[in-house]
């Protein structure tokens, strides 16, 4: 029988033709999500050269990052909204055209500012094209057992996209030029995009005339990029915490988002429901998420720097010098997998958070003549397994007990946190780190001279106060944890994991 007479049962219960170009679709999909996933990875590695191709100060090098993850994780929700009406195919082929066209523009960047508005458009499209991906694969295999596989397929390429780009970052940047490491996802979008256009089925949600939220995505994007402006200013060497501007934006941050609270509060299309976050278990684990996500994503950022500029790895090497952590994130996401419907998630969740503490807390004892293999792997092993438990289980209690009708918005709201918190944690401890590397030199050194050649063990002193603030923020996830949840394993058996990314 081929697959043009085949036919599977809809959630309905109404049978329905099955797609015969489902499994092309599914590849077009699995490429498209790749690209994002690992666009985050591979710029981390090129991170160093770009900062010093464009002249970017310590204190603004974040923006690489932040400009990208803020633009997403605020705008993620409402581009799931705008796929769901306009059709999600649509969103697919237009989030691959506009990430294509902010990548070249990333990659011809001539200054600092020319880079770090692309990397916002990069995100601001990948916010539109990967709620769309992940409903086209919920609307077109429509068989139980195959959506399982296809979310599989799914998973394993978010959780493999990290590793990849880790590697091909190192390649990139050693070979070519750090440009290539955005230049990389042009011909990969377009030839996507035209794949999507014949094989990719349109589909949206029954009431297209759905309003947005639009002031709500306003308030909620500029409450966060005013906070991490805040933060920006503070690290700029004679302004600090005190300054002026400093308190303005962070004034301005906080007007911004209490703005957003009430607006939710009261409209009747809230792009965030505040019933979603309220119960406990669900609000626990986006909290953790958020937290998780402010002392992980900055781990990476110090790592590179310190592997680069202090023990002077290749960009190469220090692509591969982040292999393991790839790898201990699949063993706990295994474990967990399989201990979740056994003991529930508190215990496992416990046991990843100290884990996680411990490994960012042992990097700092890091010194300017440690080596990768005495200090660098053992932090990676114990983070990266302690991630891997800890991201099974939240994604299982971002759906527990949520109505049908906010399960899109629970499930966004996880990936939302994770890069919320990665924007805000880089940010505040970049500028933790530049400060702490400012007064060190100050105390130490008496001469420009002096300066220079003590800056490696100033820069180990700004690597420790941010491992130690990053281990701070897990060990808080941990207690909000502990504190929080109280579903048990039996709550959660039939609730299937979100598919990671």
């Amino acid at each position: 029988m081929t697959d043009l007479t085949k036919t599977a049962a809809a959630p309905s219960g109404v049978a329905e033709p099955v797609d015969p170009r489902r499994w092309w679709a599914l590849g077009v999909i699995a490429v498209a999500q790749l690209m994002v996933v690992l666009d985050a990875s591979i710029v981390n590695i090129a991170l160093p050269s770009a900062q010093r191709d464009l002249g970017i100060s310590d204190a603004d090098r974040q923006w690489v990052v932040t400009a990208y993850t803020l633009a997403f994780g605020g705008l993620l929700l409402l581009g799931g909204r705008i796929a769901d009406y306009t059709g999600r195919k649509r969103a697919f082929v237009i989030g691959l055209i506009g990430f294509a066209a902010a990548s070249a523009a990333g990659g011809a960047a001539q200054s600092e500012g020319m880079l770090f508005a692309a990397r916002a458009c990069q995100g601001a499209f990948g916010a539109l094209l990967a709620p769309a991906a992940l409903s086209l694969i919920s609307v077109t295999f429509t068989d139980t057992k195959e959506r399982a596989k296809a979310f599989g397929v799914y998973g394993g390429i978010s959780g493999g996209g990290a590793a990849i780009g880790l590697i091909l970052g190192g390649v990139l940047t050693e070979y070519a030029s750090w440009r290539w490491c955005l230049l990389v996802n042009v011909p990969i979008a377009i030839v996507t995009a035209l794949a999507a256009l014949r094989t990719v089925h349109e589909s949206r949600a029954e009431k297209s005339a759905q309003r947005y939220d639009i002031p709500g995505a306003l308030l909620v994007t500029g409450g966060l990029v005013a906070l991490v402006y805040g933060f920006t200013e503070a690290a700029k060497t004679g302004v600090g915490w005190g300054a002026a501007s400093t308190v303005i934006w962070l004034v301005v941050a906080v007007v911004l988002l209490v703005g957003f609270v009430v607006t939710e509060a009261r409209s009747p299309h809230a792009l965030l429901p505040l019933r979603v976050v309220l119960e406990r278990n669900r609000g626990g684990a986006y909290l953790s998420s958020l937290l998780v996500g402010a002392g992980l994503f900055a781990m990476f950022l110090f790592l590179t720097y310190y592997l680069q500029l202090n023990l002077h790895y290749s960009a190469l090497r220090s692509g591969f010098a982040f292999l393991p952590f790839s790898g201990g994130i699949v063993v706990g996401a295994g474990v967990a997998s399989g201990a979740l419907p056994r003991i529930g998630p508190k215990p496992l969740l416990f046991v990843g958070g100290i884990m996680s503490v411990l490994g960012l807390a042992y990097l700092v004892t890091l010194t300017d003549g440690t080596s990768w293999v005495t200090h660098v792997l053992p932090a990676e092993i114990l983070i990266s397994i302690g991630m891997g438990l800890t991201f099974v289980v939240t994604s299982s209690l971002a759906l527990f007990g949520v109505d049908e009708n906010d399960s899109g918005v629970a499930s966004a709201m996880l990936n939302t946190s994770q890069q919320v918190g990665g924007s805000l944690g880089t940010a505040l401890l970049n500028t933790l780190f530049a400060s702490a590397v400012t007064s060190y030199l100050t105390s130490h050194a008496r001469s420009a001279a002096q300066a220079a050649h003590l800056q490696p063990l100033a820069s180990i002193h700004g690597y420790h106060v941010a491992f130690a603030v990053g281990s701070g923020m897990l060990l808080l996830s941990t207690v909000v944890i502990l504190i929080l949840v109280t579903a048990r394993q039996d709550d959660l058996k039939d609730i299937e994991a979100l598919p990671a990314g």
